[in-house]
């Protein structure tokens, strides 16, 4: 969920829970004081009452309108004084209407009279449903304004840090380009820019002298090794050997490659890592999977395996070498770590490669099985080929896979 979005969610359910609390409120605040506007006049009418009593010795005449009346009962004793609600029948339409009344007590001649004043309460209920109404129409158009000032002005507050975090993802650690700087007066937009400036120089500075000493490692790492295999050269032409020296000596010869070949995939995989390797085109895929089973045939040959494909056109745009490197890999392990009379299956369509073999009749850790120097036996290679498989498969933003059903090995690259 995008920032902006949430803080709008927010915002809006805040707003509509502040402004129902304030309208509960509002409404019954309202409500009282009209209430108590009504027992006012009621209050009003009883003094009046009182002061005719008193100035004539009589009672006034009983009046009834369409929303008040005023009437006098005879009573042996005085009851108690009492304003509550009660209903009313308008003489118009003779509709049933809320009201209020008001008992009290007068003496005319030393009679004892009720006075009952009632008082309609529709126009007061009326009043406050447009009162409702117009509040309830500020609230929705409150909260509609609120949604677009959210929606558009923040939205251009906010469109600096987008097109920075835009050319943010697009930073290439090995290119030269750096990061355009924010066009914002926002102090906090600066801020993150001039961060975000020095973190990316302190990565190019890291990334450089980790390249150079790669680079410088690796071929300082050659000339030893070239002097070794010269002088071992020149050492085996120098005379016959017996049986244990010509071991001795092949063992010598089998540690040199291997060093060289762990030389070179290192220097592969740190290339791969820093996204150095970019000369991309399109592959035919289809063709470029039947190539490299066709490289394997006299090693499947040798060892009597078979191998099945079942490929599907598919272009993908990509480094040639390293996908030859990533086909070699997969193929080649699934022929160097099966076993004799075994079988290879290797499928291609537009969703995914699969390559499956049968071999060790036990499922390996897929955990371990992509960690660099992992070997799953004790084989020559240098255990960096998942390694540098998963490192293409990540660069071209590919999923590789180890699955083991039914005693077969599967290996899937979900493009």
């Amino acid at each position: 969920m995008k920032l902006l979005t949430r803080y709008n969610r927010l915002t809006i359910m805040v707003t509509i829970m502040i402004m129902v609390v304030a309208a509960v409120v509002y409404y019954f605040t309202i409500t009282l004081v009209l209430s108590k506007q009504v027992d006012k006049a009621l209050i009003v009418e009883e003094n009046e009452v009182q002061e005719y009593v008193a100035v004539n010795n009589a009672l006034p005449h009983i009046f009834t309108t369409n929303h008040q009346s005023v009437t006098f009962t005879k009573t042996a004793n005085k009851l108690p004084r009492a304003i509550r609600d009660t209903v009313y029948q308008e003489l118009k339409g003779n509709e049933i209407e809320p009201a209020r009344v008001l008992y009290t007590n007068v003496q005319v001649a030393g009679q004892n009279y009720l006075v009952t004043v009632i008082q309609s309460t529709v126009e007061t209920e009326d009043l406050l449903k447009l009162i409702f109404g117009i509040t309830s129409g500020l609230i929705f158009t409150l909260l509609a304004a609120l949604f677009f000032i959210n929606r558009f002005i923040l939205s251009s507050i906010w469109q600096p840090f987008y097109v920075f975090l835009n050319q943010l993802k697009g930073f290439k650690v090995a290119e030269n380009t750096g990061i355009p700087a924010i066009a914002s007066n926002i102090d906090e937009f600066r801020e993150l820019d001039s961060a975000v400036s020095i973190m990316a120089a302190r990565v190019k500075d890291d990334y450089h002298t980790l390249k150079t000493f790669t680079e410088n490692a690796s071929h300082e790492l050659m000339t030893p090794i070239s002097i070794m295999n010269s002088k071992l050269d020149s050492f085996v032409q120098t005379g016959e050997f017996t049986d244990n020296q010509s071991k001795i000596l092949n063992d010598v010869y089998g540690s040199l490659n291997r060093l060289t070949r762990l030389n070179k995939a290192m220097l592969l995989l740190v290339k791969i890592e820093n996204g150095l390797i970019n000369d991309e085109k399109e592959i035919n895929l289809k063709k470029l999977t039947a190539d490299t089973i066709t490289q394997f045939e006299e090693l499947t040959d040798n060892l009597n395996i078979e191998i099945s494909s079942d490929l599907h056109d598919h272009t993908i745009k990509a480094n040639l070498p390293l996908m030859e490197i990533l086909l070699n890999n997969l193929i080649g392990n699934a022929i160097r770590h099966n076993k004799t009379d075994g079988q290879v299956s290797v499928s291609l369509d537009k969703k995914a490669l699969r390559v499956i073999n049968t071999g060790d009749n036990k499922a390996l850790i897929s955990q371990d099985i992509f960690q660099r120097f992992h070997k799953a036996s004790a084989s020559e290679g240098t255990g960096l080929g998942l390694t540098i498989s998963q490192q293409i498969c990540d660069n071209y933003g590919f999923k590789l896979s180890y699955s083991f059903e039914d005693g077969r090995h599967q290996f899937t690259i979900l493009f």
